[in-house]
């Protein structure tokens, strides 16, 4: 890309989020980052503006109205966002009926709600400015029903339809919209008090993928304009396929 874009992060403060700020430092000359921590936050700033990024820091709550508003706000502010990643998102373990529900509605609104209004808040720029990328994060689990997931798994389905619908409407702006399909991945997603009684180590290492792997995967994807739903990770494409 000949001309610097600005880009949009969501849960940059780490693992996926703060790698795609790292990977798409070269392409943007301004960085809105956003996520709940704010210390991690500055230091992933920091290290952008190291390498000659703007970087504007909102420590906010997507799961909740008042945090949407503010990011929102931001984007009419500091935009136009020309690159979006909706990558803020967690998960529960446990039986949907054992599990405490409004952690699972925090789930559906983080990873629905949210973004649904930041497509819809970044993409009128985006037909302005002639073109732009979106990256909505979805999951290997949308493709597997499994017990003790059940919300996480049915909200990234959520995800990858939207986005496969989404690309149709927007195709004709120059606007590229991919919906991000990881596996197992090496972030701190497994280590969360949420997440509690994984055993990461009951998982075989050849399952696990970098975040680096991951992220490079999808822009590599992204700018060669392939498959709307992307699923990262030679070996997680063979259990779809198989």
């Amino acid at each position: 890309m000949s001309e610097k874009l600005i880009g949009l992060i969501t849960g940059a403060s780490s693992g996926l989020g703060a790698e795609f700020c790292r990977q798409l430092s070269d392409r943007c000359r301004k960085m809105i980052l956003v996520g709940r921590r704010h210390d991690k936050l500055q230091g992933v700033a920091d290290e952008l503006k190291a390498a000659g990024v703007e970087t504007v820091v909102v420590c906010a709550d997507l799961a909740t109205p008042l945090g949407l508003t503010e990011v929102v706000e931001k984007i009419r502010q500091q935009g136009p966002v020309q690159v979006l990643v909706n990558n803020a998102g967690f998960g529960t373990l446990g039986a949907f009926v054992d599990t405490d529900f409004d952690s699972q509605q925090a789930m559906v609104d983080l990873h629905i709600s949210a973004t649904l209004r930041l497509c819809r808040a970044v993409i009128p720029y985006m037909k302005d400015a002639g073109g732009g990328s979106i990256i909505n994060l979805s999951s290997l689990a949308s493709f597997f029903p499994m017990r003790d997931v059940a919300v996480y798994a049915a909200s990234k389905v959520f995800l990858n339809s939207f986005s496969e619908s989404l690309q149709k409407e927007v195709a004709a702006d120059n606007i590229r919209v991919q919906c991000l399909c990881p596996g197992y991945t090496h972030t701190d997603f497994h280590d969360r008090d949420s997440f509690s009684g994984f055993e990461k180590s009951a998982v075989p290492e050849a399952m696990w993928m970098s975040s680096e792997a991951v992220v490079s995967e999808s822009l590599a994807m992204l700018d060669g304009a392939g498959e709307v739903v992307f699923v990262a990770g030679e070996q997680n494409r063979a259990m779809i396929a198989g």
